[in-house]
């Protein structure tokens, strides 16, 4: 049987004190926090309570847990993120006949959205009646009249914007 000779195994003792001593030391967080009153009574956190008005906050320890590596990176090396100029490479290609129907499938989809919102901004732009609303039953009160008017005014504007998104998308389509 193998036995170590007296200066190794005192090299092995000092080794394991030294590595438990390690292990044991103070956590980052060891230093005290100390809630303290401010001027004007605003509370301030400090790390020293040599201050009147000052009481120790007793904190709960913090638990770390260490990640662990997914067998698949542990031992290749890490993929690079595909650029701008290699992107194109990494995805399938679609054939063309398949692209034209795509494209002539959105643009459809597209010219319907812009004569639904063509059709709500027109309905809006006459109620709206340049400024002048009519006023309803429920609106004794003029303040909610004028309410009205600025939300439909704020409707208009923003259905004009979609009016103009949705046909500069249109416009980016290839032909």
């Amino acid at each position: 049987m193998f036995r170590p000779s007296s200066r190794i195994a005192s090299g092995l003792l000092a080794s394991a004190a030294v590595l438990a001593a390690l292990s044991m030391q103070a956590p980052a967080y060891a230093d005290d926090v100390y809630l303290c009153t401010g001027p004007n009574g605003v509370p301030e956190y400090r790390n020293s309570g040599n201050v009147k008005g000052c009481r120790k906050l007793t904190l709960p320890d913090v638990v770390t847990v260490p990640g662990t590596r997914s067998p698949r990176s542990a031992g290749a090396a890490p993929t690079p993120a595909p650029s701008s100029s290699n992107a194109g490479g990494a995805f399938p290609r679609v054939d063309s006949a398949t692209q034209k129907a795509r494209d002539s499938e959105r643009r459809q989809v597209l010219e319907a959205e812009l004569a639904e919102e063509e059709r709500k901004l027109q309905g809006l732009k006459t109620e709206y009646n340049n400024g002048q609303p009519e006023r309803q039953g429920n609106e004794r009160n003029y303040q909610k009249y004028l309410d009205r008017t600025a939300q439909l005014k704020s409707d208009i504007e923003r259905s004009q914007a979609n009016v103009d998104s949705i046909r500069r998308e249109l416009g980016n389509l290839k032909e």
